[in-house]
């Protein structure tokens, strides 16, 4: 019988075993329990070892995915003290995270079903990569074997208390459970040696301090904490083809303004990690020696996950995710502008200009979603499991429907036109990846995605029938939903009940028949320079930058003191390559704001357009001494030097980026080229095999192409500018 959670003290130490053999062996000595640190964990990992499925290699035991044990072999899943031992003093963090997606990590039949596959199809260490980060104690307890006689009774608790904080080290940015993981202890002896398994809790009282040093490490608040398994590759060890990129939250977060190490962002922002937005203080139901001033580092992670608490009938938690993904301004909905068909005159924004309404007409409305404050893309992670979608309905005055994008079937399947905030990845024969067989992934058809900071522009069409009455009623919603209703039917078949749908963000917007005067903007609106730089924005990554200099333009006739809008300026007229413009715009954002980072890197490029290597030079070296961790700001002042025949500074700021993303295929490149020259061969071999391995197939796109062409109604979400409509569309002849 396990303990209650709330257990009285432990008089003892607890014994574990596996097939026969102890795996924690503690001493006690007289009375001030002096603690011994004799194991037999190499006795463990010698047996394991004799049947042990060693494919990658002796030295790669947990290969494809990336952790690492601490002086080397397999840990006895015993050695892990497990969450109820802990619940006795930390009874809030154990409530808490019994709900959380980390101690269900492994167990959901949403997880199982496609780890499943993968055993079944390619064997059971394959899965190695995957239960690194969903199921450790499994991974390093070398049970990812065939035939494994390990008792798999932690499989319940996913990542436990003592997994996370366990972890001694960070091997690096690159993911896949790129963690080192230390012999598991709650408490350090007198020399700060760690003491295996469970300690008395009287013990850990006398010596609270003991007990922080062996289960906190100062990085645990920092995100490349999470870095370690919230990014991901699916490596060739993997997938027999090469590296894929599955998800890089953490690189996403370095871009965005709440990371302050990135010049780029459209918008600045106060710093921020995962930890201030997924793990808030709050106040403490539970007694727990955790809490501080009343308050409780949250161990739910409340992100975007509905549901594993609906399948569990977690309330508690899912009340809380939702209400955790309607909170905080995440998203900003502006129904900003009207176009009547056959004219080019943009009526907007709305409400600060006067508009008229026609019956019998044609209209396009352009609605921009801006990712305000959300510290990664909407969506993150696995994009192919999630679903966000934008909802635009507009109704006459009897809530009749006359036009009506982004619905729900009666089947609970999405409208195949709504605009999804989602990505569509196939395999090699151009088949999408419907069931999160992540090994076959060859190609992204197209991805959606809104990155932090960013917005996007969203085109609908419609008529306003002859006899409308009105008013009519406009509204754009992002409703979310966590999965996808066929991801769901793979798990449990076409019955199930349906899954939470959440609404993220939405506006309304009224408009009579006839004459339509200015409006004041209601309290969540943002202000019109906004409005229209966010849509000058959406135009940028929809390469129209005629369109995006203009409202550009609009942003420094309303704040003509606002140096970024200059900037912006010139960044779309560089795409465009109207370089003189360019130049005078991000002179006048410096004239501004002397000295502006951002400005500076776009003056850099076009010094170096213009051949002018010395103030080219000088401009990015201010932005990575201003910004030592932006990435972009590192490989370009890398070329630079490159250009300039300096190799032992092209070096430095590429080995430099290489260090802030091990995957950046820029600093494979210009590395193996450099290590070649200074004679430095073995250097320069294994970065030319990184760059052969990480770069993108140029074949890869014939599968995403496949698809498209088989699948015309999402093929036009992979085109950066299309108009979603239920008109019948006229042919180029009749245009």
């Amino acid at each position: 019988m396990r303990r209650s959670p709330l257990a009285g003290t432990a008089g003892g130490l607890r014994f574990a075993a596996v097939s026969g053999i102890v795996v924690i062996c503690m001493v006690l000595a007289g009375a001030g329990f002096a603690f011994g640190q004799q194991t037999d964990r190499p006795e463990y990992s010698s047996f394991i070892r004799k049947s042990y499925n060693f494919r990658f290699g002796a030295n790669q035991p947990f290969t494809p995915g990336n952790p690492e044990v601490q002086g080397g072999g397999f840990i006895q899943p015993g050695a892990f003290p497990d969450a109820e031992y802990c619940a006795h003093c930390h009874q809030e963090a154990y409530h808490q995270w019994r709900q959380a997606l980390h101690s269900n990590s492994f167990r959901t039949p949403f997880y199982r079903t496609s780890v499943n596959i993968l055993m079944r199809t390619k064997g059971i260490e394959f899965a190695r990569h995957c239960d690194s980060c969903h199921n450790p104690v499994a991974v390093l307890s070398g049970a990812m074997t065939e035939s494994s006689q390990v008792d798999r009774s932690f499989d319940e608790n996913g990542l436990t208390c003592m997994t996370c904080h366990s972890i001694q080290k960070l091997k690096s940015t690159s993911g896949n459970g790129g963690y080192v993981m230390g012999i598991p202890s709650v408490m350090v002896d007198e020399h700060g040696n760690r003491i295996p398994g469970e300690v008395p809790y009287a013990e850990i009282m006398a010596h609270t301090d003991r007990h922080s040093e062996a289960v906190m490490q100062s990085f645990y608040r920092k995100p490349e904490f999470c870095a370690a398994c919230h990014k991901a590759n699916l490596p060739a060890t993997l997938n027999d083809y090469k590296f894929v990129n599955a998800f890089d939250v953490y690189d996403e977060w370095q871009d965005s303004k709440f990371s302050k190490r990135n010049p780029l962002t459209f918008y600045s922002g106060d710093f921020t990690t995962c930890q201030n937005c997924h793990m808030k203080r709050s106040p403490n139901r539970l007694p727990d020696y955790g809490a501080k001033n009343g308050t409780f580092a949250s161990h739910r992670w409340l992100a975007g996950n509905t549901a594993v608490p609906f399948y569990y009938g977690y309330q508690e938690q899912l009340q809380k995710t939702i209400a955790f993904l309607k909170s905080g301004n995440y998203l900003n909905v502006d129904i900003f502008g009207l176009q009547r068909a056959g004219s080019k005159t943009l009526l907007g924004p709305l409400g600060s200009v006067p508009v008229r309404i026609e019956p019998d007409s044609i209209m396009e409305a352009y609605v921009v979603i801006q990712n305000k404050n959300i510290g990664h893309s909407l969506i993150p992670e696995v994009r192919d499991l999630y679903e966000a979608w934008v909802e635009f309905d507009v109704k006459d005055a009897a809530g009749k429907d006359l036009y009506h994008s982004g619905f729900l079937k009666p089947d609970g399947e999405l409208d195949q036109g709504a605009h999804s905030f989602t990505s569509r990845t196939v395999n090699k024969d151009g088949q999408f990846v419907d069931n999160h067989m992540v090994w076959t992934i060859h190609s992204v058809a197209y991805d959606n995605t809104i990155q932090s900071g960013r917005s996007t522009l969203v085109r609908y069409e419609f008529r306003i029938p002859a006899g409308v009455k009105g008013p009519i009623t406009l509204t754009a919603k992002v409703n979310y939903r966590h999965f996808r209703k066929s991801y769901v039917d793979n798990v449990f078949g076409k019955v199930h009940p349906a899954y939470p749908v959440v609404e993220l963000a939405s506006q309304t917007r009224t408009l009579k028949i006839g004459e339509n005067g200015v409006t004041p903007p209601a309290p969540h609106d943002n202000p019109d320079w906004m409005r229209w730089n966010n849509l000058g924005i959406g135009y940028l990554d929809e390469a129209q930058y005629a369109a995006a200099v203009q409202a550009f333009g609009e942003v420094v006739r309303l704040r003509p003191d606002y140096a970024d809008g200059y900037t912006n300026i010139a960044v779309a007229e560089i795409q465009w390559e109207k370089f003189d413009s360019a130049l005078r715009a991000v002179n006048k954002a410096l004239s501004l704001k002397a000295n502006n980072a951002r400005a500076l890197y776009y003056r850099a490029l076009l010094e170096r357009r213009a051949g002018k290597s010395d103030e080219e030079l000088a401009d990015f070296q201010e932005v990575v001494q201003q910004y030592p961790q932006s990435r972009d700001a590192r490989r370009e002042l890398g070329v630079t030097y490159f250009q300039r025949d300096d190799d032992k500074d092209a070096r430095e700021q590429f080995e430099a980026l290489e260090a802030l993303d091990p995957d950046d295929v820029a600093a494979h490149y210009n590395l193996a080229v450099l290590y070649r020259r200074m004679g430095m061969a073995q250097q320069a071999k294994r970065e030319q095999a990184l760059l052969l391995d990480e770069k993108a197939d140029p074949e890869a796109l014939t599968s995403s192409l496949k698809y498209l062409a088989k699948h015309p109604e999402v093929s036009a979400e992979s085109v950066p500018w299309h108009l979603h409509t239920d008109l019948p569309q006229m042919s180029p002849k009749a245009q």
